[in-house]
């Protein structure tokens, strides 16, 4: 789509970016509302936005602004800008504020408990072998992470995720890619030093073991035990995030607000 050219006259020319901006968020908006950009979809990268509409990244970052604000989309910093949904009627969103003390990531553990237990036993019984492939990629992933000493939150919600769409409803999808990478607890590892590699990555490894269980009643088609091996996995994380909290309350870290 090519956005129509200023007019040439210097008060138009002065409101050429806001122009562009709004055509931007109009078009960006159409593709979300006729689907050609689904919920949960990465946005294009500003530079491709730009060559694409040929606007300067000024105007790629004034339209993502609006698209923000009208609920359309959420940008998750060092990942990317993905599609929320139409933005009418106040789209269900978990916004970062809600995420800052010990009761709110709780009460998402808690969501994501009665969502996600059901959730595995679907993929248990729908998934197919590329879906089960991209299940092992993202868990491949979480175990390069944790060898290289990296962040594995985004490997961890990819897991989750492809969980999700395995179910074959995109109720489950949608929920999720919602919920988004900020849904995933690290306090545990907030409340270690930094210094302390050979914990930190204990840790990990066991939540890695939780996620291989999960993945191998998914496969095994085990409908039962892929429900039960998440509800662990999931009642487990609240459980570290209550005892994380405990440790920092201990060491005098009584903020009550989440490490994250």
């Amino acid at each position: 789509m090519t956005l129509a050219p200023a007019e040439s006259t210097p008060t138009s020319a002065r409101r050429r970016p806001k122009t562009l901006a709004l055509g931007l968020v109009e078009a960006l908006g159409d593709r979300i509302r006729d689907g050609r950009l689904a919920v949960g979809d990465k946005l294009p990268t500003e530079a491709a936005i730009m060559a694409e509409f040929e606007v300067s990244r000024t105007v790629v970052r004034e339209a993502i602004s609006k698209l923000q604000a009208a609920g359309l989309v959420e940008t998750r910093h060092g990942i990317g800008t993905f599609v929320l949904g139409l933005g009418e009627g106040g789209p269900f969103r978990i916004a970062p504020e809600q995420m800052e003390t010990l009761n709110d990531v709780v009460a998402v553990l808690e969501l994501r408990i009665g969502v996600e237990t059901e959730a595995a036993a679907l993929a248990a019984q729908r998934r197919s072998e590329a879906q089960l492939a991209a299940m092992r990629e993202a868990l491949a992933a979480f175990t390069a992470a944790i060898a290289a000493g990296r962040d594995a939150v985004a490997a961890d919600f990819q897991f989750h995720l492809e969980i999700a769409r395995a179910t074959g409803n995109p109720h489950y999808e949608q929920l999720m890619a919602t919920l988004g990478a900020p849904s995933i607890p690290r306090a545990r590892l907030a409340a270690l030093p930094q210094s302390d590699t050979a914990e930190r990555q204990a840790y990990l490894k066991k939540v890695n073991a939780e996620h291989e269980s999960i993945l191998d009643a998914i496969a095994a088609g085990d409908a039962e035990a892929a429900r039960a091996a998440m509800r662990t996995h999931l009642a487990n994380s609240r459980e570290r995030r209550r005892r994380a909290a405990l440790s920092l309350l201990g060491a005098g870290g009584a903020t009550g607000r989440s490490t994250e």
